[in-house]
């Protein structure tokens, strides 16, 4: 099955035939966001992506912003490197602590996360590549709480995931955060669908 990798202008509806079909597609990317969802040690929530859930953040984002026709082209160049191109998988991290001074406390021992992140397929570990469209780590050594992390896969490795054998672990290797979890089987099983 082809899966699609870029979402274009002609898939981007009026805003008012958005609106008529808004809330179907809102219960429906609630449910599939929550199965694409897992989290990682006290802290990090990791949203893996894919052409549905970019496609309803662009809209998202033209409702909000009613920016219109100019609009359309910065949405797609922000939100198209976020949908996997067949051989990947693509992940949001959030490091979601809501007392303020505590996330600040916590962001300024988290320097570099970006570059420790993994997925463990079966025993091989696939190091996660970080978006390079900003620094995700500040001067001082400050984390960004929001991180894009993208996991290429061999060919090999997509068959080993989409074993129902084989664990699947997500972590991080860095010395202030380093939790991982398993991958829930329903999330392995929407995220079979990423991979051409």
């Amino acid at each position: 099955m082809q899966i699609k990798t870029e979402i274009t202008r002609a898939d981007i509806l009026p805003l008012q035939e958005y609106e008529t079909v808004r809330n179907e597609r809102r219960s429906n990317i609630v449910a599939l966001k929550k199965r694409r969802r897992m989290e990682i040690g006290p802290h990090a929530t990791c949203n893996f992506e894919c052409y549905e859930t970019m496609w309803w953040q662009i809209h998202e984002m033209l409702r909000i912003e009613k920016g219109g026709e100019e609009q359309i082209p910065d949405e797609l160049t922000a939100y198209n490197p976020l949908i996997p191109n067949g051989t990947e998988l693509v992940c949001i991290v959030m490091f979601e602590i809501v007392e303020p001074a505590l996330r600040h406390a916590i962001l300024a021992t988290l320097g570099g996360i970006e570059e420790t992140m993994f997925l463990r397929v079966g025993g091989e570990t696939i190091d996660g590549v970080s978006e390079v469209d900003v620094d995700r780590t500040n001067a001082a050594g400050k984390a960004s709480s929001v991180q894009f992390i993208h996991f290429p896969f061999t060919s090999q490795q997509i068959d080993a995931f989409r074993s129902p054998s084989t664990e699947v672990i997500v972590g991080f290797n860095h010395s202030h955060y380093g939790h991982m979890a398993a991958m829930p089987e329903t999330a392995r099983n929407e995220l079979m669908m990423d991979f051409n």
